[in-house]
């Protein structure tokens, strides 16, 4: 039962459109581990924000399923500088033995499982 791409892509868009509407209700989180390089930090979260909620709602659906899963995976991929940000971040601040910069180190990685799982889930 667990195995089954659709119970998967249900919980995958529960957390999407959660996350999604985070860059909306508390865009500050969002815009204070994004990058200097990066330009319109708040219209970028707020963009991403939309971009979460589009993928959420579209991976439910097979005719937008395709298209939804590889902008999600898009995405993950372009919001990864902000995850690394803030985990250089975090070691400044607080070192490398702290519970946070353990945390956000072991984020990097998981980046990764959330790509191959929407992948999973939705283009294979």
């Amino acid at each position: 039962m667990w195995l089954q791409p659709e119970i998967h892509r249900y919980i995958m868009a529960t957390a999407f459109v959660v996350t999604g509407l985070l860059h909306f209700i508390r865009p500050q989180v969002f815009v204070k581990i994004m990058p200097d390089y990066i330009p319109w930090h708040l219209a970028m979260v707020y963009g991403s924000g939309v971009a979460e909620l589009m993928g959420a709602i579209g991976i439910l659906f097979q005719e937008t399923r395709l298209w939804a899963g590889g902008g999600l995976i898009l995405l993950l991929i372009a919001v990864f500088p902000a995850n690394i940000n803030m985990t250089i971040e975090a070691i400044e601040k607080t070192g490398y033995s702290s519970w946070y910069s353990i945390i956000t180190i072991a984020r990097l990685p998981l980046q990764f499982v959330l790509i191959y799982w929407v992948y999973w889930a939705c283009l294979r």
